[in-house]
């Protein structure tokens, strides 16, 4: 029986994008689903096409006596905006994925005492689902040692991984790109859905520091900041590197499907790919993320031998250009890293999500409206009709 189901995650890839993954699976299966996310989440392309979205206010906690003011009263309004949208829609649960957005969205599940779930892409506790675990009906993991999760909720805390998008999953079932010893080398440099400084600066220089005859196999495609791109493209051309750069990558799965290496950032969606596609990495984690959190996701990917962990206080052009070595130039190496990142992927995880979704919503019978009439638009007074 068709039920309705609404996420909720804040604007970043990396609550975006295993949301989107779960919409995906749940409308596979009939159900119908909407999003609640802030202005940054609804403006990501290629996600949640022809899913209806909806924006909340979302307010950081933070800033003082000020910010806290700004951000409770953000809170409320959105709280009772959810509500209205519950009134209509009539969710079986509500489902929040991290990020401020989901805070407001889940409160009035709770209100309106709609079952909630959330779920946590990393290996830390993010802040608005550590407010949120104990109220929630269960939490959904996507690592087997999740910290800052209290002992009382593990019984309520399921592991099922973190979504992909079904077009990185199909990378699955395709081989490891052949690499011979004279072959074009190709490589994958992103840090997010914003790029990062770091790399840009590092990267090129470190490729810079190559054999010549390993240096002339390269081929590079990176994501940079739009401050950096100009910099960036200069500093290739003058190494003679072939290089495509871009501040979005719009068609990410492709690139990542013909990559024989990947130099990232550590965010949960990006281990979440690399895993579930088998693409072997260096990785050099944000030390200002919150708790460290990018350290703690690169763990087990790390461990398992499919990734190389540098800390950004080490990443050096000189020691990425020592690591490259070490992977790059024994054909065979890399593909048994490839082989030990996709050991550790979880492919099933928005099958597994979804089920968990199933077993804890509500049933409400018959879709409360003709789907015609269950379109919801903003009303000047905030809420929705």
């Amino acid at each position: 029986m068709s039920k309705h189901y609404v996420l909720a995650a804040g604007g970043t890839g990396g609550h975006m994008i295993p949301a989107h993954a779960l919409a995906e699976e749940l409308i596979r299966r009939g159900h119908r689903v909407a999003l609640v996310t802030d202005d940054r989440g609804a403006r990501i392309p290629g996600l949640f096409e022809g899913v209806q979205v909806h924006i909340l206010p979302a307010g950081r906690l933070g800033g003082g006596p000020a910010g806290w003011l700004k951000a409770m009263r953000n809170i409320f309004t959105g709280r009772a905006m959810a509500s209205r949208l519950y009134e209509t829609f009539r969710p079986s649960a509500v489902i929040g994925f991290g990020g401020y957005p989901a805070l407001p969205a889940l409160l009035a599940a709770n209100g309106d005492r709609i079952p909630t779930l959330i779920h946590e892409q990393n290996a830390v506790l993010g802040r608005v689902n550590r407010l949120m675990a104990g109220r929630v009906k269960a939490i959904a993991t996507a690592y087997e040692n999740v910290q800052r999760l209290a002992k009382r909720d593990a019984a309520k805390t399921h592991l099922v991984g973190n979504p992909v998008r079904d077009e990185v999953l199909a990378l699955r079932e395709q081989p490891y790109p052949p690499l011979s010893a004279d072959g074009v080398f190709r490589v994958l440099v992103t840090g997010g859905s914003q790029g990062a400084t770091i790399l840009s600066g590092v990267v090129p220089d470190g490729l810079g520091m190559l054999p010549e005859h390993f240096r002339r196999r390269l081929q590079v495609t990176q994501q940079c900041r739009a401050e950096d791109i100009e910099t960036v493209r200069a500093r290739y051309a003058s190494l003679g590197i072939p290089a495509d750069l871009a501040t979005y990558i719009e068609d990410m799965p492709e690139r990542l499907g013909w990559s024989h290496l990947v130099i990232a950032r550590a965010g949960a969606s990006t281990i979440a790919e690399l895993t579930a596609a088998g693409r072997p990495a260096i990785l050099v984690p944000l030390p200002s993320a919150t708790d460290d959190h990018q350290t703690a996701n690169a763990r087990e990917m790390a461990r398992a031998g499919g990734a190389r962990m540098i800390s950004q206080g080490a990443f050096t052009p000189v020691e990425l250009a020592k690591q490259m070595q070490k992977l790059g130039l024994d054909p065979e190496a890399l593909a048994n890293a490839a082989a030990r990142a996709r050991a550790v992927g979880r492919p099933n995880a928005a099958s597994d999500l979804a089920d968990l979704v199933e077993r804890t919503g509500r049933d409400l019978g018959a879709d409360p409206l003709p789907a015609e009439e269950i379109v919801l638009k903003p009303i000047p007074n905030g809420a929705f009709a």
